[in-house]
């Protein structure tokens, strides 16, 4: 009789990678949109910071001299829809830009532990630029991040 091989299938894990391979994809879109901003304006649009400002309902958003920009809308200036976390709204995106528009970071919790593209793959560590942030801008441990080519995550 020949050995049978036995698959386990990791429902929730899958559901985990595919969550997270959408975040990353989410976050590598909006590099693109920064980009072109850049090109467009010779500096990132500011961020909103640690706290609300209106008609920002959350903190760490893309706040342009239009207005500050929620997770989920268009972005018709340029064409894009500003990406929103794929499980619920209690985790969040973070956008932050520093005062003079010359370098920003871009932030999301991973699920998945062990992910290799983790800032701290070996712990799932937040990102040591996003230590200030903590739950308040993730929503989890921001643990996952890019960020304008002339800094690091």
């Amino acid at each position: 009789m020949a050995a049978g091989l036995l698959y386990l299938i990791d429902p929730l894990g899958q559901i985990q990678k595919a969550n997270d391979a959408k975040r990353k994809s989410d976050l590598e879109q909006l590099q693109r949109t920064l980009e072109t901003y850049y090109n467009d304006n010779g500096k990132y649009p500011p961020s909103s910071g640690n706290a609300v400002i209106p008609p920002c309902s959350g903190t760490y958003r893309i706040n342009p001299p239009t207005g500050c920009m929620e997770w989920g809308i268009s972005w018709t200036a340029y064409n894009t829809k500003l990406p929103i976390d794929p499980t619920s709204s209690a985790r969040n995106y973070v956008y932050y830009a520093t005062t003079d528009g010359q370098s920003y970071r871009l932030y999301a919790s991973l699920q998945k532990s062990g992910d290799p593209q983790l800032c701290f793959p070996s712990t799932g560590a937040v990102c040591t630029n996003a230590s200030g942030f903590g739950v308040n801008g993730c929503g989890g441990v921001c643990n996952f991040g890019v960020s304008s080519p002339n800094t690091s995550p």
